[in-house]
């Protein structure tokens, strides 16, 4: 038991630090081409946030393990948002300017929506379905490049140039690096995850949906903590979103088409699949609690963030004692 839990943290050490490098590679190629910096950060870092759970979720549905490629998908949503994002709100409340978050909630809810009429009416997701989920991330990967191309450029700083030059090598190094680390780590989060799920009679959809989930948001989790040290706690809303949109659309999607699944369903609850009566309608009603009254007021209020936190600790709690 001792050695799947340290292949189990191992695994997660690798994830953040390949996340981390991949996205400081993959962000200083982006600057190094004169790309705006709202482009970057709505797409190269929510990207590269989000590529532990991608790899995790491929990995598990190639392997035979569906529960946790779908439970990793739905419980990163929940902890990104009832945890991470809920941490900086309630230390830190903030204005924010909504106008950079209506394209990436509205395609998150949208994506939503699609998820649950597949979920609630056929309880499987086939390789379509996970077509379509594609689409969803290639049409908002298009409208925002479009939409952020047409503002101002990243303005080079004195001797910036020269530093790019000659540190190119090094940019597409870390771009490797962080990719190896992360595909290494998830082989090692998914083998000892379910070692460790079957060794404590724990189903393997409840590990996915609170440890697995929590491991692969660190990037998140980082990158909030960072912005709250510098006074910006609402620099990572915007990456929340957009990496709970690519949780479902890219996450989902390159693990349905590569191998199809069927909703896990391990426990029941009023006769009812319990992930259908508790995990859907929670990631639905914790993102409606963070992205509305934002929305509405402009501003993140402390209310929130004990609110999130409040779901996300009775969340944890049913499911290591009901799940």
């Amino acid at each position: 038991m001792l050695v799947p839990v340290l292949l189990f943290a191992v695994g997660l050490v690798l994830l953040i630090k390949g996340g981390d490098w991949f996205v400081d590679g993959a962000t200083g190629i982006a600057r190094r081409f004169r790309l705006p910096e709202l482009l970057i950060g709505a797409t190269v870092v929510s990207i590269g946030t989000t590529l532990p759970e991608v790899m995790v979720s491929t990995t598990s549905a190639l392997s035979g393990h569906s529960q946790i490629a779908y439970g990793n998908a739905v419980g990163s949503v929940i902890c990104n948002t009832a945890l991470i994002a809920a941490l900086t709100i309630a230390v830190r409340p903030t204005r924010v300017d909504t106008r950079t978050l209506r394209t990436p909630v509205a395609f998150f809810f949208a994506a939503a929506a699609f998820y649950a009429v597949v979920a609630y009416t056929t309880g499987e997701f086939t390789r379509m379905a996970g077509v379509l989920l594609l689409v969803f991330f290639v049409v908002y990967m298009v409208l925002t490049v479009r939409e952020m191309t047409g503002g101002p450029q990243t303005a080079p700083q004195p001797g910036e140039k020269i530093q790019e030059e000659t540190s190119l090598w090094r940019l597409i190094l870390l771009l490797a690096v962080g990719a190896a680390l992360i595909a290494v780590g998830a082989d090692l989060l998914v083998d000892n995850g379910t070692l460790i799920a079957q060794a404590l009679g724990v189903p393997e959809s409840v590990i996915a949906l609170t440890l697995v989930a929590l491991g692969t948001s660190l990037p998140e989790l980082t990158t909030a903590i960072t912005a709250l040290a510098k006074g910006h706690s609402a620099l990572s809303l915007g990456n929340i979103i957009g990496a709970n949109l690519f949780n479902l659309v890219l996450v989902s999607g390159t693990a349905v088409t590569l191998c199809p699944f069927h909703i896990p369903e391990n426990s029941t609850l009023f006769g009812i699949n319990s992930s259908l009566v508790v995990d859907l309608p929670v990631m639905l009603l914790v993102m409606l609690i963070l992205t509305v009254p934002t929305l509405k007021r402009g501003r993140l209020t402390r209310a929130q963030g004990v609110t999130l936190l409040a779901i996300y600790a009775a969340f944890c709690v049913y499911q290591f004692t009901m799940g």
